[in-house]
C-alpha cells in the first residue's frame, strides 16, 4: 500500500537525492545512512492518513507512518522542501543518489556511492 503520492516520475534533475551519514539520520533510520530525496512539500499528497511527526532536533522534525512506524521524511524548520526517505518508496531502485552528506560521521567500512561529491555536516547546535 502506498502512503504517499509524489511527482517522482518527473525527470530526476528536478529534485536532489543523496546519502546522509550524519548521526541524526543514522539514529532515525536505524541504519548506517539515510537515503533522502529533497522535493517541494507542496507537490506531495498523503494518500492514507497524514504521518505522525516528532521534533528530532532544535532545527528539524521527522515524520513516520503512524501505523507501522516507518520513517518517511525529514523537514527542516527553515526550508519549504521536505526530504523523503528513499526506503519508503515503492520503487527506490528508480532513484539514483547524487552525493554524500555528513561524511565526517560515515563509518569507514561504508563503500556505497563511490566517486559521488561529498560534504560535511553544516548544522551545529
Amino acid at each position: 500500500m502506498s502512503l504517499l503520492q509524489a511527482p517522482l516520475s518527473l525527470p530526476a534533475s528536478t529534485f536532489q537525492r543523496g546519502y546522509c551519514h550524519c548521526s541524526m539520520c543514522r539514529r532515525a533510520t536505524g541504519g548506517p545512512f539515510a537515503f533522502l530525496m529533497r522535493v517541494d512539500e507542496a507537490a506531495l499528497e498523503w494518500t492514507v492518513s497524514p504521518p505522525a511527526v516528532y521534533r528530532s532536533s532544535p532545527i528539524a522534525e521527522r515524520g513516520f507512518c503512524p501505523d507501522c512506524g516507518s520513517p518517511l521524511f525529514l523537514r527542516y524548520d527553515d526550508d519549504n522542501r521536505i526530504r523523503l526517505t528513499g526506503g519508503s518508496l515503492d520503487h527506490p531502485e528508480r532513484v539514483r543518489p547524487q552525493y554524500h552528506y555528513g561524511v565526517e560521521s560515515r563509518p569507514p567500512w561504508m563503500d556505497c556511492g563511490q566517486g559521488l561529491p561529498e560534504q560535511e555536516t553544516e548544522e551545529s547546535f
